[in-house]
């Protein structure tokens, strides 16, 4: 999935994974709750377009399920 994705993609969730493991609510990932299919995760953007969506797997570890454009991971 992320080794899929294009080369500036993949830089930019490398930045975004940084502020992340910093404060995964800072402003910039808006991070939010998915519903339906995707719940209980929950998703950050990396750009415009591409969310990564991942999971608490425990208190303060979480997983990273997966990353693709907004019509990708919820159509």
């Amino acid at each position: 999935m992320f080794k899929k994705q294009r080369k500036t993609v993949q830089e930019k969730f490398t930045e975004r994974l940084e502020v992340f493991v910093c404060d995964p609510h800072c402003e910039i990932l808006k991070n939010h709750a998915l519903r339906g299919e995707w719940r209980p995760c929950r998703s950050i953007n990396i750009t415009g377009d591409i969310r990564a969506v991942y999971e608490e797997i425990s208190e303060g570890q979480y997983e990273f399920v997966a990353i693709g454009s907004h019509s990708e991971l919820y159509s």
